[in-house]
């Protein structure tokens, strides 16, 4: 389609989001304080991407238990879903990083045994433990499990040992990723990579000017919210802002699920503005 100087392209806006202690509260997974308001963006045509370290079983069960059709990214960019409900010649998946198994292979190969003694894989300990670490219910615990790309874990060494895991993992071209709660090993993938990967589809097919919202509250999201062209950060306790240098930043006051929507609602009135 040629743009003739006299046409004004309609402005798309896109929300990349993380979920939990972004959009969902932190301890009761839920936002019905701003449910109406989240279902409100989307009757105006606002895309809403979840871009999260969950897996694709617990984003599908996300879009069913509050009655959504989002696309989603999953398993901290591992894999983008449900880009065909933007547009229909879009594919339903693109998958972006190697696999568990082919990750686990890599890891037994490399990682030295005095390094391997630090680490605890999350889905070798009891279901007790993992109800404990992931903060969720048995029955999501089992969604939680259904890793296709990442390996969560728990590291036990110190400060020195860790760096050294991270340089050794980053020589064979995998990362380690700190959320919320868990550490995950995965791919040479992220939020942000995911991100620009969906945008570049999605491009192609849609006419419009794409303006990016970025929304997330730990040190994982960060990639995410700097390349967006309205960056928001959600108020989380346990993580240090003050270290993030973005100069157009939106930081929210409160927690989410309220500070999701104040961040929002002051990104929408810049873009008006």
């Amino acid at each position: 389609m040629i743009i003739f100087p006299f046409m004004k392209q309609k402005k798309q806006i896109i929300i990349f989001t993380d979920l939990d202690g972004s959009l969902l509260d932190k301890d009761t997974f839920k936002f019905d304080e701003i449910e109406d308001y989240f279902k409100e963006l989307i009757l105006k045509g606002i895309k809403i991407i979840p871009n999260s370290s969950k897996t694709e079983a617990e984003l599908l069960n996300f879009n069913k238990q509050f009655n959504l059709n989002l696309p989603f990214i999953s398993e901290n960019g591992s894999s983008i879903h449900g880009l065909n409900l933007i547009h229909k010649d879009l594919p339903n998946k693109v998958s972006i990083s190697r696999t568990a198994d082919q990750i686990i292979s890599i890891y037994t190969k490399i990682i030295p045994n005095y390094l391997k003694q630090k680490i605890n894989f999350i889905l070798k300990l009891n279901y007790k433990e993992q109800e404990k670490i992931f903060g969720l219910p048995l029955n999501k615990v089992m969604l939680a499990r259904k890793r296709n790309y990442t390996l969560p874990i728990q590291f036990v060494g110190n400060e020195t040992e860790k760096n050294e895991l991270i340089k050794i993992i980053k020589e064979v071209g995998l990362t380690l990723q700190t959320g919320g709660r868990i550490i995950n090993i995965c791919d040479n993938v992220n939020k942000s990579k995911a991100m620009s990967n969906a945008l570049q589809l999605i491009s192609k097919k849609l006419n419009d000017e794409i303006i990016t919202i970025g929304v997330g509250d730990n040190e994982n999201d960060i990639e995410m919210i700097k390349q967006s062209n309205y960056p928001c950060l959600v108020k989380n306790d346990n993580f240090n802002s003050s270290l993030i240098n973005i100069d157009n930043l939106i930081k929210s006051e409160e927690p989410s699920p309220r500070g999701w929507a104040d961040v929002i609602k002051t990104a929408i009135q810049k873009i008006k503005t």
